[in-house]
């Protein structure tokens, strides 16, 4: 794929790809996604467009296919109790309940009464372990009988014990004025725009950024679903803490900069932030634009990526489809090689959902407009179904490690004192736990204590791996601090370089990548300059190729990881890659440099 994603960035990918998205089954079944109620749902266009089979049930995963579930004995009813508690556990707090599907997927149905049965019998399991049941949709399918027969989609809902609530992370790409601050302010604060601008005031974070309209920094809004799948945002007045008391799901928006001269902001959120999937959007009438370039961001750092196609209120029919497909063409090149499925109704939606979290080939697009809420509707209702891309296995696993703390963001806070903002990327974080941060401009770190901790704006006491939080830290002093810095165990050891080698695919350059060269190294939450020190077995690069390649940082020592993803840009040069090797840098262990003042031991 690397050879490929440099097509994306030097703007060289091939015309045609030809034949239209993949669409879902439009107008097929009901389903009031978002509130969860049951509307009349049959299938409309005929019997035969029905597939007589889903794949097969898998093990492990949080769907689960039912014939049937009437009258279980006590038993039976016990055992799928316990069936039920593991398949919440694999989707970390939700479940897809197909009812009516034979294990090996083939569509059966039940008739009304035997549905109304087996449904009555799943919400009673669901009570038993504590969570909420959604109808999805239900459609008719085609088999021997007489009596119409169904199947239905049914979503299990329950916050898991040990967590608050269901975090995604989905970071916003897209061209400058496609309308992304509009778009999220009009999803998180639950009205819709003017057609000047007004649902995007809440999320800029700057007086430059309300005067020119654009989004210079990187910001974050949450939108909450609660347990029978309702929206909550901040409409009725409600607060942060309240957003997340009522919340079983929620979705983080981290808004990224559209502006090319921002592109090293956009970059380091992508990278620094995690995002467990990308929203992309394009604006109707101007088309594509820096997209393409964000679009190969997503792949390059293997982002799974679905497309909002906004403004649809200013444009013809016309103009939207012919954005939508040439936005098609370019999924289908052989430089992205996705399979675009256009969603028009809420059966679309939570098809879409389901099959873009399986299959990373996948790619949803929806046309909408924050001005008329056009489709509004069908986003939320993807946003609410759509799954973690982790299981609870591979979290647990994570909380095993030694912590390790991203510093992305650093503030001082009145009567708090220093406050720094990132991600757990291992282990467990507890308040008045001792960590230390680094390193420091000469390779040490420095003993610190962490005072509290704030997760969505509302106080937490633990933070678990994978999550994103801010940390206060009391009187330590803030110059202290940069972006890129870690807090680790103190019995971690952390290795720290300056040297580092990394085997790298060069996207795009306009002529040749040589020793000497110059480049700004992206690395998780590290941004710095690096040259080239040498290029292993050649003595040049163009685009496209491949080489082992030695980086030296300009300023000051880093810690990296040895298979961590690497971007580096200087200009329209662009290229990936992974580390391969570190040229660690011992560190005097235990000495305290007298010059920091008390309470800061360095390492």
């Amino acid at each position: 794929m690397d050879s490929r994603v440099s097509e994306l960035f030097g703007g060289c990918c091939r015309p045609g790809g030809g034949g239209g998205a993949l669409r879902g089954r439009g107008g097929a079944g009901a389903g009031g996604g978002s509130k969860g109620k049951k509307k009349s749902g049959r299938n409309r266009g005929g019997k035969a467009n029905n597939p007589p089979y889903l794949p097969p049930e898998a093990e492990d995963g949080n769907i689960e296919y039912k014939l049937k579930l009437v009258n279980p004995s006590q038993y039976r009813f016990e055992h799928l109790v316990t069936q039920m508690k593991w398949r919440l556990q694999e989707g970390r707090g939700e479940a897809v309940y197909q009812i009516g599907v034979e294990d090996n997927g083939l569509l059966v149905g039940l008739s009304e009464e035997e549905m109304r049965a087996s449904l009555k019998t799943l919400r009673r399991m669901a009570e038993k372990v504590g969570a909420d049941i959604t109808i999805l949709r239900e459609r008719e399918v085609d088999y021997d009988s007489d009596v119409p027969r169904k199947i239905t989609e049914v979503l299990v809902r329950k916050v898991p014990d040990n967590q608050q609530f269901l975090d995604l992370r989905v970071a916003v790409l897209g061209n400058v004025d496609s309308g992304k601050s509009t778009l999220l302010g009009v999803l998180t604060q639950g009205e819709l725009d003017n057609g000047r601008g007004r649902a995007r005031l809440n999320l800029f974070r700057h007086l430059h950024e309300i005067q020119s309209g654009r989004t210079s920094s990187i910001s974050f809004e949450i939108l909450g679903f609660n347990s029978k799948g309702e929206v909550v945002n901040y409409s009725d007045s409600r607060t942060a803490e309240e957003i997340c008391e009522s919340s079983s799901k929620m979705i983080t928006f981290i808004d990224l900069a559209g502006h090319h001269k921002y592109l090293k902001t956009t970059i380091f959120g992508l990278t620094s932030y995690c995002p467990d999937f990308a929203m992309l959007v394009v604006s109707a009438n101007t088309g594509i634009g820096t997209t393409r370039e964000h679009l190969g961001l997503a792949m390059a750092l293997k982002v799974p990526f679905f497309i909002v196609v906004s403004k649809v209120d200013l444009c013809s029919k016309a103009t939207v489809e012919r954005t939508v497909k040439q936005l098609e063409r370019i999924l289908k090149q052989p430089g992205c090689n996705k399979l675009p499925l256009l969603v028009n109704s809420d059966d679309d939606a939570v098809t879409a959902a389901q099959q873009f979290a399986q299959s990373p080939n996948i790619t949803p697009i929806f046309t909408l407009s924050s001005v008329s809420g056009e489709n509004l509707d069908l986003l939320k209702v993807f946003l609410n179904i759509l799954p973690p891309l982790t299981n609870s296995k591979e979290q647990e696993e994570l909380m095993q490690q030694l912590t390790e703390f991203q510093v992305d963001e650093i503030y001082t806070v009145p009567e708090v004192g220093t406050v720094v903002g990132g991600t757990l990327s291992s282990g467990i974080c507890r308040e008045g736990e001792s960590l230390v941060v680094g390193p420091t401009d000469d390779g040490k770190f420095l003993q610190l204590k962490v005072c509290s901790i704030q997760r969505n704006r509302s106080a937490c006491r633990v933070l678990r791996a994978g999550q994103a939080a801010t940390l206060a830290l009391g009187p330590f002093d803030r110059s202290l601090l940069r972006k890129g810095m870690v807090m680790v165990s103190p019995e971690m050891n952390p290795t720290i370089c300056s040297v580092f080698e990394a085997e790298i695919v060069l996207l795009f350059h306009a002529t040749t990548f040589r020793k000497g060269f110059q480049v700004t190294v992206h690395v998780g939450n590290v941004r710095q300059t690096a040259i080239v020190e040498k290029i292993h077995g050649k003595d040049k690069l163009r685009t496209g190729e491949k080489a082992v390649v030695r980086f030296r940082f300009i300023k000051h020592p880093e810690y990296l990881k040895i298979g961590a993803k690497l971007l580096f840009r200087e200009g329209v040069t662009k290229g990936i890659g992974h580390v391969t090797n570190l040229q660690a840098i011992t560190t005097e262990e235990n000495s305290l440099d007298e010059s920091l003042g008390p309470g800061h031991l360095t390492f």
